[in-house]
Parts: structure tokens; C-alpha cells; sequence
């Protein structure tokens, strides 16, 4: 039986580890966050795999080749030489084949058929990583409070482009309608999505790499004005990757290879050929692709107003993350200028695709320590 103490008495080492707990805000919060972060991080790379595939999928005219949508039993390729020529029977009945590709046999439709099973393959790949990412964490208990919701949303929204890229993919299947290609503004959708997609994904990923209780105190510094500008380079970038898509569906980026003019002026000859006459903002490959020039420079030149903003910040990190972006945009530019001048060689075009994704991922990352500063001591200074 323990005897009275002194109001003096010191208390032992023991009791004053049991009456300071630090990191209490964590505490039953935290869940499986550096698990959770790792997955989603191949989720991340697979989503940047899968953008890159259905570039080359488009840049070798293999959309079209499977002209039917099976969820389930599309997993399994063609087997024997039947099977084959079935598949081979199918493509032949739409209209790319008739206008575009009569010239094909069967080992050439084999090639086209290959990207496009594997640009599906992959989607059903990265929907199983989710799948088992998420129900795993959420039987076993790891998932940190509040994070349920959140981490259901890239789940939804890569079941939405699944379904979404079947509608675009729809729109090329057709028989006596003319079209060889898909849709240039459901492409636009269906790119949009993946983009999105990334952007959660990484989002979450910038959040899981800190304690809880950092980002609440982060929070207070928030530097809003910043905030604002980064988020308003976030939208643009976003318009420019949809306009993108737009050229790419029409392949209006081998209209015209001459830069700094267009088709040796300053507006495309026969820009508003169209009717009516809406129509050519979107499928006149002259005006397209000079529209997305346009917005191009106009992203630069707000880039550089960003750019400038974003190192008065008093965050070493903050100026890095805005450094870093710019950076990435010039290098974009001058890409984007190559792949015009060289008609766009799947090389080149791919690659520009690529660092649409390394843009669009820092301009988020700096957008994020804007949210969220890191702060950094005198000495760490």
C-alpha cells in the first residue's frame, strides 16, 4: 500500500511519460498513412502508364480496333485463328476500315488490336489496384478518420472513365457516317477525366506525406493570395490540356509546321471554312491549332506573373515548388513548338504529352505548399 506523498515530491520519470502524450491530434487518426500513400502512388504511376498508352493508342490509329465494349470477357484476347478473323470481321464493318484501311490484313490489324486491348487491359489493371488497395485498408481498419470518403473518389471516378471511354470510343464505331476517327470532344472528356483523376491521387499523395497535426498548424499560414494565383494557373493549365486534346483529335498539330506564323500568316488560311459557324473553334484544324497557340502563350505569360508571385514567399520550399512548375511550363513550350515545326512525330507528340502530366503535377504541388507552407526554422534557413 503506497504511503502519502509530499506535495513536493517529485513525480517519477514514469508518471510524467503517462501525463505527456504528445501527438494527440494523430492519435486514432492516423490509420495506415505511409501504406495508404505507397499505394497511391502506384496508383499515381499506373494513371501516368495508362495517359501515355492511350496517347500511342490514338497516335497509332488503334482506338477503333475492338468495336465492342465487354467489361468482363474483353479481359480475354482472341486465342486461335478464328478468333482472330472474327475480330477482324467486326472491324471491317465500320467506316474506318471502308475509307481509311482496306489495304489491312490480318497481322496488321493484330498490331492496332494489341495497343487498344492493352490501353483496356491497363484500365481493368488499375481498377483491381484500387479495388484491393481500398477494401483491404477499409477490413482491416487502416484507413485514417475522415479519409474513407475521400479515397472511394478516384475508385468513382475511374468506373465514370470507363464508361466515358467507351462513349468516346462509340463515336468512331459507326458504319456509313464517314467518321475514321473519335470524336474530338469526347476525347477532350475522356483526357480530362484521367487528368483529374491524377490530380486527386496526388493530391491525396502531398497530404499523406504529412502528419495530421502539421497540416493544422500549416493551415494557419496559409498564403491566400498565392493560393488564388496557383489555382487560377491550375484552371488554365487545365483549359490548355483540354484544347490539347482537341488538336490531337483532329490531328490538327500536322496542319500547319511553320512557327512563329501559321500557314506563313498570322490567322490560319481557311479558318472559319465551317458551318455553322461555332463548329470551327472545335474541328477546323487551322483555328484549333491556333487556338491552342494562343493559349499557350497566354499560359506562359500568366506563368511567369505566377512564377514571380510565388518567390516573394517566405517558404524556401514554397519558391522551389514555384521554380520547379515554371520551369516544367518553359520546357512544355518549347516542346510544344518542336512537335509543330516536326508535324508531330508520335515521339516528339508523346513526349508532350508527358510533360503535360510533370506541368499539370507541380503546378498542384506548388498550389499545395501554398495551402499548406512548410515552415522552415532560422537555422534550418
Amino acid at each position: 500500500m503506497s504511503g502519502k506523498r509530499s506535495i513536493f515530491e517529485e513525480v517519477s520519470d514514469t508518471e510524467k511519460q503517462q501525463a505527456v502524450q504528445p501527438g494527440m491530434i494523430d492519435r486514432g487518426r492516423g490509420g495506415a498513412r505511409g501504406a495508404i500513400r505507397v499505394w497511391l502512388m502506384i496508383l499515381f504511376a499506373l494513371v501516368v502508364v495508362m495517359i501515355a498508352v492511350g496517347g500511342l493508342t490514338r497516335l497509332t490509329d488503334s482506338g477503333l480496333s475492338i468495336t465492342e465494349w465487354r467489361p468482363i470477357t474483353g479481359a480475354i484476347p482472341p486465342m486461335t485463328e478464328a478468333d482472330w478473323q472474327s475480330e477482324f470481321d467486326k472491324y471491317k464493318e465500320i467506316d474506318q476500315w471502308r475509307i481509311q484501311n482496306q489495304w489491312m490484313e490480318l497481322s496488321d490489324f493484330k498490331s492496332i488490336y494489341w495497343w487498344e486491348w492493352g490501353h483496356r487491359q491497363l484500365g481493368r489493371l488499375i481498377g483491381l489496384v484500387w479495388a484491393l488497395g481500398f477494401f483491404g485498408f477499409l477490413v482491416a481498419r487502416k484507413i485514417p478518420t475522415g479519409w474513407t470518403g475521400k479515397l472511394l473518389i478516384p475508385g468513382a471516378l475511374g468506373g465514370v472513365q470507363g464508361a466515358v471511354g467507351w462513349w468516346m470510343v462509340a463515336s468512331g464505331v459507326t458504319q456509313g457516317e464517314g467518321m475514321t476517327a473519335v470524336a474530338s470532344y469526347r476525347l477532350a472528356v475522356h483526357l480530362g477525366l484521367a487528368f483529374v483523376i491524377l490530380g486527386c491521387l496526388a493530391w491525396y499523395i502531398f497530404e499523406l506525406g504529412r502528419e495530421e497535426r502539421d497540416l493544422m498548424q500549416a493551415r494557419r499560414a496559409k498564403e491566400a493570395k498565392l493560393f488564388s494565383l496557383s489555382t487560377g494557373l491550375m484552371h488554365f493549365a487545365f483549359l490548355q490540356i483540354l484544347i490539347g486534346a482537341l488538336v490531337a483529335g483532329i490531328d490538327a498539330g500536322r496542319s500547319y509546321t511553320d512557327w512563329p506564323l501559321i500557314g506563313g500568316q498570322i490567322l490560319p488560311p481557311d479558318a472559319t471554312m465551317l458551318e455553322p459557324m461555332w463548329r470551327n473553334f472545335f474541328e477546323s484544324p487551322g483555328l484549333v491549332q491556333f487556338i491552342h497557340r494562343c493559349a499557350g502563350y497566354l499560359l506562359f505569360i500568366f506563368g511567369v506573373i505566377v512564377w514571380r508571385r510565388g518567390n516573394t514567399s517566405a517558404h524556401p520550399q514554397t519558391r522551389f515548388a514555384f521554380n520547379a512548375a515554371f520551369a516544367a511550363l518553359s520546357l512544355q513550350v518549347v516542346i510544344g513548338i518542336v512537335t509543330v515545326v516536326y508535324a508531330a512525330p508520335w515521339q516528339i507528340a508523346i513526349l508532350h504529352q508527358f510533360m503535360a502530366v510533370v506541368v499539370w503535377t507541380l503546378i498542384l504541388r506548388a498550389r499545395f505548399l501554398t495551402a499548406y507552407p512548410v515552415a522552415t526554422s532560422i537555422r534550418g534557413a
